[in-house]
């Protein structure tokens, strides 16, 4: 029997050096605590069956996992080498850890850089690429303006809207596939085409000039291969989330109440 009590407690033992070793933070008192406690307990208790001692060891196991959670680093977003701007880098680690895309793919669109980013649903990039956006400066949606034939807008009225959408696939009056960002303002995400050649769409998406791509009646044109390869496998078969950053606005102006409340949260383990 003291052989069978000594193997318990030297296997204990083993356990517990092994959450020392992969948590060396930990103070030297909860290191002797640790290991002389659980085998003083296992020398001085009546012998016990094996759901007791699963206990124990379930015990040292469960402080490793929540010592391994407390130490873990804030959640980031994967651009995989990419090098965003301040702001989209901003937005996709909020995204990233605060998971406010709540398990659903999701894109970061950076309208000041004319660029959208596309991430699975734990904030690794699937893919980059330049993009057409709306030719009017602003962040906000114009009245009405979802209930216009395009031959009747503004010029001012031509805008990308900045914010959280929701978004879901589906087709245009033409019968086009496209990612619906905002359905009630017909702000959709899809394939470059040409509307009028005057405009030449093809060659200004083709450039890598932010400023050449301020020509869409606000809808979001992404080149054909990307739309393809990357936005219609990720947010092209359910909803996902789209954040469209301002060009005018602060984010914390477009995705406040949500944004500044991730904020607080980082400033606090930071």
């Amino acid at each position: 029997m003291l052989a069978v009590l000594n193997a318990r407690a030297t296997q204990l033992k083993q356990r517990a050096r092994a959450l020392w070793h992969a948590h060396p933070d930990l103070a030297d008192g909860l290191k002797q605590g640790l290991l002389l406690g659980v085998a003083a307990a296992v020398l001085v208790l009546p012998p016990v069956r094996h759901g007791h001692l699963q206990g124990a060891v379930d015990i040292v196991e469960g402080t490793r996992a929540a010592t391994s959670s407390s130490a873990q680093t804030p959640r980031r977003a994967d651009f995989v080498g990419e090098q965003p701007s301040a702001d989209a880098r901003i937005v996709a680690d909020w995204v990233a850890e605060s998971r406010d895309n709540r398990q659903l793919a999701f894109a970061v669109l950076d309208k000041r850089g004319a660029r959208l980013y596309v991430f699975d649903r734990d904030a690794n990039l699937l893919g980059s690429s330049m993009v057409l956006l709306g030719s009017a400066t602003g962040d906000d949606t114009p009245a009405g303006v979802g209930n216009k034939p395009l031959a009747a807008l503004r010029p001012e009225e031509r805008v990308t809207p900045a914010g959280r959408f929701v978004s879901e696939p589906g087709h245009d009056d033409a019968g086009d596939e496209v990612v619906w960002v905002d359905y009630d303002a017909a702000v959709a995400m899809h394939r470059v085409r040409v509307v009028d050649p005057k405009e030449r769409r093809f060659e200004r998406i083709a450039t890598p000039t932010a400023h050449d791509k301020r020509i869409s009646n606000g809808c979001i044109n992404v080149p054909i291969a990307f739309f393809d390869q990357v936005v219609k496998p990720a947010l092209g078969s359910t909803r996902a989330v789209v954040y469209v950053l301002p060009d005018l606005k602060s984010l914390q102006q477009v995705f406040a109440p949500a944004y500044e409340a991730a904020q607080r949260r980082a400033d606090v383990t930071s």
